[in-house]
Parts: C-alpha cells; sequence; structure tokens
C-alpha cells in the first residue's frame, strides 16, 4: 500500500509563489506516477498536472506557464512549483499516484489513480 503526503500548502498574496511537496510512504517512487489535482468550494475536482516515472509532464491549460511539476526519486517526493498565483488558484491541493510499468505514460484523469494523499490547502488572498 502506498501512501502519499502533501506539505507545503499555506496562504500568499496575488502574484506570490509556492512549492508544494508530495512525498510517498515507500521507496520505489520512481514506480509511480504521480499526479496533482486541486478542488476548490463549490467546484468539482481539476487537474492541474502529471509527471511520468520518466519525468514527461503535462500541464492544465489553466497553470501552463505558472506552475511546474518536478520528481526527485532518491528522495520519493514529487513538487508542484506555483508561481504567479491568483485568488482562482485557491484550493486544496492533492497528490495522486499509481505504478505503471511503463516509464513515459502519465494520466490526467482521477480515476485513473490508485493512491492519493488528503490534501493541503493553498489560499490566495490580498
Amino acid at each position: 500500500q502506498v501512501q502519499l503526503t502533501e506539505s507545503g500548502g499555506a496562504t500568499v498574496q496575488p502574484g506570490g509563489s509556492l512549492r508544494l511537496s508530495c512525498v510517498a510512504s515507500q521507496s520505489s517512487t520512481h514506480n509511480l506516477v504521480i499526479a496533482w489535482f486541486r478542488q476548490a468550494p463549490g467546484k468539482e475536482r481539476e487537474f492541474v498536472g502529471t509527471i511520468s516515472r520518466s519525468g514527461i509532464t503535462d500541464h492544465a491549460a489553466s497553470v501552463e506557464g505558472r506552475f511546474t511539476i518536478s520528481r526527485d526519486n532518491a528522495k520519493n517526493v514529487v513538487y508542484l512549483q506555483m508561481t504567479n498565483l491568483n485568488p482562482e488558484d485557491t484550493a486544496v491541493y492533492s497528490c495522486a499516484g499509481r505504478i505503471s510499468v511503463l516509464r513515459d505514460n502519465y494520466y490526467v484523469r482521477a480515476n485513473d489513480y490508485d493512491y492519493w494523499g488528503h490534501g493541503t490547502q493553498v489560499t490566495v488572498s490580498s
């Protein structure tokens, strides 16, 4: 069983930056495809970005150029670097994972993931 734990959420002003972390409980993070999703109050969960085992990334159009996913398998962690934040980015951010035998595959649907963290709150407000 894989456990994922997010951290790094905070309240920031518009235009600010944050880096979220997603740490896996097992040492085989390199076998996991990881994605970030977010859910704002009263809205459906939204795909933010994903990273394959080999490091291929895909980001939602709404965050392209502002958010960047990266991974450090040696530390069992995946990062979500967020810049130029705006109030519309306010949400609970959760990471999700699935084991994949294919290094270049990634997935953008929540239903494709088997393991989920509890989420971390990001609030963008002046």
